[in-house]
């Protein structure tokens, strides 16, 4: 009788998957506090503290509209500069955690005008604390992408676009703008001018577009100079415009478990990111607001491999993406897409 030739092992999907170098490119500051550090805050700041089981509380929520105002109690809690060099610390932390590199985060420097509770530059200087800091510890990089918020009007928007182009000459981990928000009371079209000053002040552009309106939001993305999109979830009803990703190879933030939880996806089986990918656009995985969504970067790989059957192969070029499409110096994407090549091998 023929001997069968002995498979190899597949490997544990979680470990393998941990160790995989990758990048995170879509993540809210403000939305990675997690309940456990919501205590912690609460602790250094409340006479009266959270409990753990308040604090998980504080991130319930029921549609979009509701998870602003969720997103809003959590910043919220954050009273001062200290504050924000603890979330930074506790996000690298946690990103590292789950096999992260490098981070893109968004912190909502519109929120802190708008509300007017902090000063931006001391919040700018805590979070440079804490990003130097974790960078030390973890051996993670991390940049900064300002974040608009385009439902407070185009005037406070403008000030933050501003502020941002202030701040990289201060911050050489500052890079990019953004406008996240309500799309459909903030269309991207009305920031075309904003755009186009931001660009020529050398800082890259980024927009979430495609995630509660049609795809009409991404067209519009797209024509005031998007470099990247977050969650373009709509994108897959406009067969033009899937043509037209693939072909400029505009990297998409795609989100899957945050456009379920915030009913943008009614279903789990009616999310693009397989149909994206076997279309040849450039899809990156992202966790948005993980404690609010119930699932980091490392889940969305796994959701990735068990749901829609994405190979170790392919998971480990949605991998090489996300450096692709970060906004990282030659020569560290250069070694961190030799390290993905070479791993597991």
């Amino acid at each position: 009788m023929a001997r069968r030739t002995p498979q190899p092992e597949q490997p544990d999907p979680e470990t393998w998957l941990r160790g995989l170098p990758k990048a995170e490119l879509h993540l809210h500051l403000e939305g990675s506090i997690t309940p456990e550090t919501l205590v912690e805050l609460s602790r250094l700041n409340d006479p009266d503290p959270l409990t753990l089981e308040a604090a998980r509380n504080v991130y319930q929520y029921t549609d979009f509209p509701s998870f602003l105002m969720s997103f809003k109690a959590v910043t919220q809690r954050l009273h001062t500069p200290r504050d924000y060099e603890i979330i930074t610390y506790n996000m690298l932390r946690d990103l590292t955690a789950q096999g992260v590199r490098h981070a893109e985060a968004y912190i909502s420097i519109g929120i802190l005008y708008h509300f007017a509770r902090l000063d931006v530059d001391d919040v700018m200087a805590a979070v440079e604390l804490g990003r130097t800091r974790a960078e030390r510890d973890f051996n993670i990089t991390l940049l900064w992408i300002i974040d608009a918020v385009r439902h407070f009007g185009i005037a406070e928007c403008a000030r933050t676009f501003q502020k941002a182009a202030e701040l990289q000459h201060q911050y050489p981990s500052v890079i990019g703008i953004g406008i996240g928000g309500d799309e459909a009371r903030g269309p991207a079209q009305d920031f075309r001018d904003l755009y186009v000053e931001a660009k020529q002040n050398g800082l890259h552009l980024l927009c979430h577009a495609g995630e509660s309106c049609g795809p009409q939001s991404i067209w519009a993305a797209l024509n005031i100079g998007a470099e990247r999109v977050g969650h373009a979830l709509t994108a897959q009803l406009d067969p033009d415009l899937i043509e037209v990703l693939a072909e400029r190879q505009i990297p998409l933030e795609l989100n899957i478990t945050s456009n379920l939880r915030t009913g943008c996806c009614k279903s789990l089986h009616e999310h693009p990111v397989k149909l994206y990918f076997e279309e040849g656009l450039m899809v990156t995985l992202n966790s948005d607001d993980p404690p609010f969504f119930g699932a980091n970067l490392l889940d969305e790989y796994l959701l990735a491999h068990r749901e829609f059957e994405f190979t170790f192969d392919q998971l480990r070029e949605l991998a090489a993406n996300s450096i692709e499409a970060s906004f990282l110096n030659p020569d560290r994407k250069l070694a961190l897409l030799g390290e993905i090549e070479h791993y597991g091998y």
